[in-house]
C-alpha cells in the first residue's frame, strides 16, 4: 500500500525496440515545436503505425548545433530497417516541409549497423543541386528549398531501446483518475531518454493481443473495461470505475525504470486512485519485466 493505494504485485512486460533521437531546430521555438509535433503524428503504437514517436524535451538555442531553438524527438521501431524507413519518411514529409527547419542527429555512432540514413536519402529532393558539408566527423546535406536551404544530418545513430513499459491506474471516477495520470505524465516528462507515445501520454483504449475478428492484431482489453463487468472475467475491483494506461518507451532499461517509478509515485498521491497495476502476458511477450514493488523501493527491473 502507498497512501492507501494498492500497488499490485505484478510487472510491466516490455520488449526490445530500436530507438533514435533527432534534434529539430528552426528560426523560432514555435516552428520547431510544430515540426516536431508533425513528425510525431500517427505514431502511438506499432500495432497500427510505422513507428512510435514523441517529443522528449525542448532544447534551448545555446544547446543546439546551429544556435537556434530546438526540440528533441525520440522514435522507436522493431528493427533498424523499419526505423530508418519511418524516420526518413517523417522528416521528409513533416520537417523538410516546415519553414526554416533543420534536422540533426541526437545520437552518434561509429558503427554502420547502429546508424540509419536520413539526410543521405533526403538529399535527392535537391534534384542534383544539393551539396554536402563535413564538420569534423559529421556530414550534413544542404538541400535548396524556396526559403533558403534545408540542412539535414547524413546519418543518425541508434540504440537498442525498450518499448511497452506501462502503468495501469485505477480510480473511483473518470475525473479523478484522469487527474492522477496527468500528474504522472507531468512527472515522467521531466525525465530524459523516454517518451509516452500516445496522445497526451495517456491511453484510454488499452488493448490485448488478438481478437474474435481474425484480421485484427489487437482488441479492447475487456478485463479492464468498467462497462463490461458481468460480461467478462473482469480484472477490476469494487469501486474502480475508470482505468487509464501510461505506456513508456525508452533508450535504456534504466530510463524506463526511472520513468515508471516517477509515474507510479505521482499517481499514488492523487485523490481517488484506488490501485496501480501493470499489463503483462506472463513473460511471453518481452524479456524486460518491470516489477512494481521493486519500483517502489528504487530497485532495477529484472530481465
Amino acid at each position: 500500500m502507498t497512501d492507501q493505494v494498492t500497488i499490485d504485485d505484478t510487472f510491466a512486460e516490455a520488449f526490445p525496440m530500436r530507438g533514435t533521437r533527432l534534434i529539430i531546430t528552426a528560426a523560432d521555438a514555435e516552428l520547431a515545436e510544430i515540426a516536431a509535433g508533425e513528425f510525431c503524428g500517427n505514431a502511438s503504437s506499432v500495432i497500427g503505425c510505422d513507428a512510435e514517436a514523441g517529443v522528449e524535451c525542448v532544447v534551448p538555442s545555446d544547446k543546439t548545433i546551429d544556435g537556434r531553438p530546438g526540440v528533441a524527438v525520440l522514435a522507436f521501431a522493431f528493427d533498424r530497417e523499419s526505423l530508418e524507413k519511418a524516420v526518413t519518411a517523417r522528416v521528409g514529409q513533416n520537417v523538410l516541409t516546415c519553414p526554416t527547419t533543420a534536422c540533426y542527429a541526437g545520437l552518434q555512432s561509429d558503427l554502420k549497423k547502429d546508424r540509419i540514413k536520413v539526410g543521405s536519402q533526403l538529399r535527392f529532393f535537391g534534384d542534383g543541386y544539393q551539396f554536402s558539408k563535413k564538420l569534423e566527423n559529421r556530414r550534413f546535406w544542404r538541400v535548396p528549398v524556396m526559403d533558403g536551404e534545408f540542412l539535414c544530418e547524413d546519418v543518425v545513430g541508434t540504440v537498442k531501446g525498450i518499448g511497452g513499459g506501462n502503468l495501469l491506474v485505477c480510480g473511483q471516477s473518470q475525473r479523478e483518475t484522469l487527474a492522477a495520470v496527468r500528474a504522472a505524465v507531468a512527472a515522467i516528462q521531466r525525465l530524459p531518454d523516454v517518451i509516452m507515445p500516445f496522445p497526451s501520454g495517456i491511453v484510454r483504449s488499452g488493448s490485448k493481443v488478438g481478437s474474435k475478428y481474425k484480421p485484427l492484431k489487437a482488441s479492447t482489453n475487456d478485463k479492464w473495461c468498467p462497462s463490461l463487468r458481468g460480461q467478462t472475467e473482469t480484472a477490476l475491483r469494487d469501486g474502480e470505475q475508470a482505468v487509464y494506461e501510461i505506456v513508456i518507451d525508452g533508450l535504456s532499461e534504466q530510463a524506463v525504470t526511472d520513468a515508471m517509478a516517477a509515474g507510479l509515485q505521482a499517481a499514488a498521491k492523487a485523490p481517488g486512485v484506488m490501485r496501480i497495476s501493470a499489463g503483462n502476458y506472463g513473460g511471453k511477450l518481452g524479456p524486460h519485466h518491470f516489477h512494481l514493488h521493486r519500483l517502489e523501493t528504487g530497485s532495477l527491473a529484472s530481465r
